[in-house]
């Protein structure tokens, strides 16, 4: 039995925000090499449900803060 979209998302949401800001940590190290090396990441993430999650946790944390 295999989990419907709703259920995978809750039962991985915290794992997928862990893993953005794991990520996302590394930017101010990386600095130019950062966009090509994240991208090359999120590729090798599995199943691709997740790694777009943590796509969507990563674009979240680049925005700017609302006003």
């Amino acid at each position: 039995m295999s989990l419907s979209r709703a259920d995978f998302h809750q039962q991985h949401q915290a794992r997928a925000r862990d893993h953005a800001l794991q990520l996302f940590a590394e930017k101010a190290v990386m600095q130019g090499a950062w966009l090509n090396w994240v991208a090359s990441q999120l590729y090798l993430l599995r199943p691709a449900e997740y790694a777009s999650m943590v796509r969507r946790e990563l674009q979240q944390l680049q925005e700017p803060p609302a006003r």
